[in-house]
């Protein structure tokens, strides 16, 4: 095993603001628990607006009694001031309600102002919150809830009430708060509305009461359990400390602040900032960017309609950023692609402006580089016809976003970068509360997972690769074993599984985290991503091949919606593939081809198979041989959260699209 910051250590090659951001320090960095912090954010910043929130769409029971309604379809908002005050008396409405130190209580909502609220309510009163997943059936809400010894739980609405109810027998709550109004239950367990609570911790609510339980948490207490979605099997539950959380704060801090080494061009995340939540609080990923973080630094949270609504609301909100997914921004991708499909002339415009904002983005962030005056020329007329379009689509106002919870491919980088949308791609866990490492703003490197955050170690695990691979690899290749203050102290009542996800302790210092992700650590300590170890490919022959790089090369294909590489103990490289219909309609309609009504008779079609061949030969040229897909099936169905193809962050579900396309892979292999 070989550590990747030994020349850091030694003080050689440091750049400046990795120097700077060791030893930065300000307001917002601290060692207090996540009530304190919210608390000290919200005194620091008590004029400026914390929470925007969009009227009808919510049947809210905190609209009119904690707060004004907002008009239909429009954002109101909340300032700090108004928001602790609302945190404050939930929390003693909790208190009032018998929450007692310790108390698991589960919160079952989509991402909304209220979830953000009754999050720092009961951390402030020192519960803890435990995740449960909307898309979940009553089934897994019975496991989540049970698992935890979850007390009571929030929902969101009546139908999610409902399913709780539907197994309250089998559960051992004692409550139920509704955010949203709902019908009178004849529940057996006491079912509340969370104006009620609110109603009560008006009543209830004592400044010394409300201290002493504030004061009363410690850092090295239990603040959530977090449930991994889990690609197989039951979901083991994550304990992440205040302590985890707050360091992964300081760390994203340090990174992104303000500091006065930045220059005036570089962006930063601030009191100034607002960014648009839209991912599921329930993951740690949006929990951390665009919930604590952004709250400790007095930035503004805007909350999306709903992850359908996204496009819409950036331009209503303009924010200066937002955390997403890597399927997100291939979306954003294909919306423009398909707005420039109108004429033969657009497409092409389209296509130019894409090489020149791929070539200005390579250049720009060569420092031994500069754009010359024709690349620049160039890159202002492609941004009168395109990029300012672009730009105004997401908001006009992005500095930046932050993507994660996925391979982000490095031509879709270059490609936003060029338009003069920077995308920060960074890399985290769970486990890891959750952000490992991330691209600085004033030094990206696209294709990388950037440097490991401060504080936290690093090091690979070279053991678990072929020689071969350690020979040819531009770096140290293995998995990536991680420590640190935000690394979690294991899974909820599962011994077994803590004990296999860490090293034995040596060298006199704590034991490594073991992430399961195999990546490569270049010259100047940036992560590269290259797979989840139990998914790389073993052809027959032997070799071993990782499916993502492969599939993130078709990233931004106008043919090829989704697909997944497969060959387990064959032969060669396979993969399923789920094809642009809109594009294959687009190019049959331009070629004068008659095709069939159905998603399925268009896949059997012969002349889509060729057009879809000729994209996947050329993608595959890129490749060494036994990584080329020799052959494919085309699939007639979107592979999504909803059925049960994707996690909730959007993540595939290996397992489960094998498992239901396994007579497709079955026709990929049969001769």
């Amino acid at each position: 095993m070989q550590k990747s910051d030994e020349i850091d250590d030694h003080g050689r090659n440091t750049p400046g603001w990795l120097r700077a951001e060791r030893s930065y320090e300000d307001e917002v960095i601290g060692e207090d628990t996540l009530g304190e912090m919210f608390v000290a954010s919200a005194r620091r910043n008590s004029d400026r607006d914390a929470q925007r929130y969009k009227g009808g769409i919510y049947d809210r029971t905190l609209a009119g009694v904690a707060y004004p309604k907002a008009p239909n379809n429009e954002f109101a908002s909340l300032t700090y001031d108004d928001m602790l005050t609302v945190v404050q008396r939930l929390g003693a409405g909790f208190i009032d309600l018998g929450v007692e130190r310790g108390d698991r209580v589960g919160l079952f909502a989509n991402t909304r102002m209220e979830w953000a609220q009754c999050d720092f309510a009961l951390l402030s009163v020192g519960a803890i919150v435990t995740t449960v997943y909307t898309e979940s059936n009553a089934r897994q809400v019975q496991y989540l809830l049970d698992d935890s010894g979850a007390s009571g739980v929030i929902c969101e609405n009546e139908e999610l009430l409902d399913r709780v109810l539907s197994i309250e027998d089998e559960l051992d709550i004692s409550f139920a708060v509704v955010m949203d109004s709902f019908e009178t239950t004849d529940a057996t367990i006491d079912v509340y509305s969370l104006a009620d609570i609110y109603e009560r911790g008006k009543s209830a609510f004592e400044e010394d009461v409300s201290t002493e339980r504030l004061e009363g948490c410690d850092p090295s207490d239990l603040a959530s359990l977090v449930y991994t979605s889990g690609t197989t099997g039951d979901p083991k539950g994550v304990m992440l400390t205040h302590r985890n959380f707050r360091a992964n704060v300081n760390q994203v801090r340090k990174r992104f602040g303000p500091r006065p080494d930045k220059d005036a061009d570089v962006p930063v995340i601030d009191e100034n900032s607002q960014t648009l939540s839209f991912l599921p609080l329930a993951h740690v990923f949006e929990r951390l960017a665009g919930h604590f973080s952004m709250f400790a630094t007095g930035g503004t949270v805007a909350y999306a309609e709903s992850p359908d609504t996204v496009s819409e609301d950036l331009e209503i909100v303009k924010p200066s950023g937002a955390t997403s997914v890597p399927r997100v921004y291939e979306r954003i991708f294909e919306q423009m692609r398909s707005q420039a499909s109108g004429s033969d002339v657009s497409e092409r415009i389209f296509h130019w402006s894409l090489d020149v904002a791929r070539e200005y983005s390579t250049i720009k962030r060569d420092p031994d580089e500069k754009p010359n005056l024709v690349l620049q020329i160039k890159h202002a007329i492609a941004d009168k016809l395109v990029y300012s379009s672009v730009r105004e689509g997401v908001g006009g106002n992005i500095d930046s976003f932050i993507s994660g919870g996925g391979s982000l491919s490095k031509e879709l980088a270059q490609l936003f970068d060029g338009m003069g949308i920077p995308i920060n791609e960074g890399y985290g866990l769970t486990e890891t509360a959750p952000v490992v490492s991330t691209n600085p703003p004033e030094a990206p490197k696209h294709g990388t997972l950037g440097p490991p955050v401060v504080d936290c170690d690093v090091m690979v695990d070279e053991s678990v690769v072929s020689k071969k691979r350690r020979e040819n690899a531009d770096g140290t290749i293995g998995e990536l074993l991680v420590r640190g203050p935000n690394v979690t102290r294991g899974y909820w009542n599962d011994p077994i599984a803590t004990e296999d996800a860490f090293t034995e302790a040596s060298d006199g210092g704590d034991s490594w985290f073991r992430t399961g992700d195999i990546v490569t650590i270049d010259e100047d300590g940036y992560l590269i991503y290259t797979d989840r170890l139990k998914t790389l490919i073993v052809l027959d022959t032997g070799k071993n091949v990782a499916p993502q790089p492969i599939e993130d090369a078709f990233s931004t294909s106008e043919r090829i919606e989704q697909i997944q590489v497969v060959g387990d103990d064959e032969k060669f490289i396979g993969a399923l593939i789920v094809p642009n219909f809109d594009q294959v309609r687009h190019w049959a309609e331009k070629q004068e081809i008659d095709l069939p009504d159905s998603l399925e008779a268009i896949c059997a079609d012969d002349r889509v198979e060729e057009y879809i061949a000729e994209e996947v030969d050329r993608v595959s040229a890129d490749f060494p041989k036994h990584e080329r897909i020799k052959q494919f099936e085309l699939v007639p169905v979107e592979w999504t959260a909803e059925n049960d193809y994707l996690t909730p962050s959007m993540k595939k579900k290996r397992r489960s699209i094998h498992d239901g396309f396994e007579a497709y892979i079955d026709r990929i292999y049969e001769d």
